[in-house]
């Protein structure tokens, strides 16, 4: 087998390769204080079942402090092992054989092995499971033991980024044989354990005693995590002090934000899109026209400059974001175009089309003033858009996959085959369009196995370029991450762009200054 370096794997996805895990090159710090976070994303419905984790509050709570996984992509975007500590793979990226840490042990004091790993992962290929992760494990043809501490992976076909898709936060580990407990009471091996848990409302978190990631990560002695769907509460309690840092910074509240002298703003740029998905299969966005019709209706600088505040970027409707390697910058631009709108209309048969797009807060700050200003756009090209308001809390269970038309934001994800696997590839539980092509599905399963990363690009402009022009989802911009945080805490000064939040792993990664 041949071996690799870190920063070849990142660069080419190359899978032959052996990667150790060195921790996050944090200085050494001292220990101590309370981190109080305010977070939007948090709903009464949330568990600590990672299958059913969708928003920003359980995913910071979830892979984020109380549990791990495999791997972790870590602040620089580097791959580094979490739970595995090493790991390698066949020349055709078929088999991967992944290592397991020693000495790590579960918050009820079980110790962690490789049986621990196969049933959490087992867990997402269950019938009936409705994970979104179902896509990254339905690739693996065989789980085995090979001993206590080393797991082999037989997949159906070649996969050269299957290390950086098992770092996918719905993919926790859990104790094998115990994992209804664990879901009831959070019960993971990372370095904060649950000591209380009020779905949509509060919970709090106290530092693991003698962890494994002592000296590299944990700085905090206790964790409180506030829902604070609420922009203007979030703000307030920041400014205020009564929360350290919150997600999602409401930009009309920003000049009040820069003004502090104890608040500053955070923002890196990553692959989270706003979205716009359409049913596909429902009537009139089963035709392509139609679609495309409403992909020349929206005026995506606008939304730039007035919904995001200047904080990102003009989309085409592509989903992979300049963060990720193979970003396809050269597409076809889809400009607002009333005229080509109506003429598209006429082709598909319309005179005119009258919509709803429902919208709620939760799915985007800004997300009502977002649709309001598609509706307002669209209405020179003859579409009349109602915009309609939901409820905040279960927005992504009763809206999301369940409204034809509807405002929503991806993370975007590290690599290109984890984004189109988990949103667009047919079948998908998260295939939020219902969209299928049978060009796009063989790009796919091709690009999935292919090392050489020349004709990888190539592969992976062509899907781009597939979903762009014919999919179901209008991704008018490409949004930065924007937080905001006290004086009293710090960081590296190196934040990852995965996730909002430091890609969701805040708690891990600062301190109190």
């Amino acid at each position: 087998m041949s071996h690799i370096s870190r920063r070849r794997l990142l660069t080419t996805g190359a899978a032959a390769s052996v990667l150790a895990a060195s921790g996050l090159p944090l200085r050494a710090q001292q220990r101590g204080g309370t981190l109080r976070l305010g977070l939007a994303g948090a709903h009464t419905s949330d568990s600590w079942d990672s299958r059913t984790h969708v928003d920003s509050y359980m995913i910071v709570a979830g892979h984020g402090a109380v549990f791990d996984c495999l791997t972790e992509v870590a602040a620089s975007g580097e791959l580094v092992g979490e739970l595995a500590d090493s790991w390698e793979a066949s020349a055709d990226a078929v088999t991967w054989t992944f290592k397991l840490r020693r000495g790590v042990t579960f918050h009820n004091g079980k110790s962690f092995g490789a049986d621990d790993v196969l049933a959490s992962l087992a867990m997402h290929m269950a019938d009936g499971t409705h994970s979104a992760a179902r896509p990254i494990v339905a690739n693996i043809a065989e789980m085995k033991k090979i001993t206590n501490h080393e797991v082999a992976f037989t997949l159906h076909a070649g996969n050269a980024d299957f290390p950086f898709l098992l770092s996918d936060y719905h993919l926790c580990i859990y104790p094998a044989g115990q994992i209804d407990e664990a879901i009831t009471k959070g019960i993971g091996t990372g370095l904060y354990r649950v000591e209380s848990f009020d779905p949509g409302v509060r919970t709090v978190l106290s530092r693991v005693d003698s962890h494994y990631r002592d000296g590299k990560a944990g700085w905090f002695d206790s964790v409180e995590l506030i829902a604070l769907n609420d922009p203007f509460e979030r703000m307030t309690a920041l400014t205020a002090g009564r929360v350290d840092a919150v997600n999602r910074v409401d930009f009309k509240a920003e000049p009040l934000l820069r003004a502090n002298p104890m608040v500053s703003i955070f923002e890196v740029t990553g692959n989270q899109h706003l979205a716009f998905p359409m049913l596909t299969n429902v009537t009139p966005f089963t035709e392509l026209q139609v679609r495309q019709a409403l992909k020349h209706g929206i005026d995506r600088q606008a939304l730039v400059d007035t919904v995001l505040n200047g904080h990102g970027a003009v989309a085409h409707d592509n989903p992979i974001g300049p963060a990720n390697q193979y970003f396809a910058d050269d597409l076809d631009k889809i400009d607002y175009d009333p005229d080509k709108a109506v003429w598209l209309l006429k082709q598909a048969g319309f005179d005119g089309l009258t919509l709803d797009l429902s919208a709620a807060n939760a799915a985007f700050p800004g997300a009502i003033e977002a649709a309001q200003l598609y509706r307002d756009s669209a209405r020179t090209a003859g579409i009349d858009i109602t915009v309609v308001p939901e409820f905040d809390d279960g927005h992504w269970s009763s809206v999301w996959k369940h409204k034809s038309w509807c405002a929503c934001h991806w993370s975007g994800r590290a690599t290109e085959d984890w984004m189109f696997s988990t949103a667009y590839e047919a079948g998908a539980p998260w295939n939020d369009t219902g969209w299928a092509s049978a060009r796009f599905q063989e790009l796919l399963l091709s690009a999935r196995a292919e090392l050489d990363s020349d004709k990888r690009r190539a592969q992976y402009r062509e899907m781009q370029m597939l979903v762009s022009s014919e999919g179901g989802t209008v991704i008018p911009a490409y949004a930065n991450f924007v937080g905001a945080h006290s004086s009293r805490i710090a960081n590296s000064g190196v934040i990852g762009n995965a996730f909002q939040m430091d890609s969701a792993r805040m708690i891990e990664r600062w301190w109190v200054a």
